[in-house]
């Protein structure tokens, strides 16, 4: 397969794995609010269903960690992100 983007263009992007499901995502960092939604595509609907997130394969002074609502992370190509429902509203 022949990809239409610039080598640039590509350098922009990175693959993040979010609950098992690929995402291509611009580098850079990656929010809370932006991670629930890729799970969970409903979650601008319903603001205040809680969730957490937990990472791994992230960069190298911070490869895993939690990710609290508000706050945002540095994506690495291959990080890997798991969503869960908490339950709580």
């Amino acid at each position: 397969m022949v990809s239409n983007l610039s080598k640039e263009e590509k350098e922009k992007k990175v693959t993040i794995i979010v609950n098992g499901m690929p995402h291509q995502e611009e580098k850079g960092e990656i929010t809370y609010d932006e991670v629930v939604t890729l799970a969970f595509p409903d979650f601008p609907q319903h603001p205040e269903r809680t969730y957490s997130v937990t990472y791994e394969r992230g960069h190298g002074n911070k490869p895993k960690g939690i990710l609290s609502p508000g706050g945002s992370v540095k994506v690495k190509d291959g990080m890997t992100f798991k969503v869960k429902h908490t339950g709580q509203s």
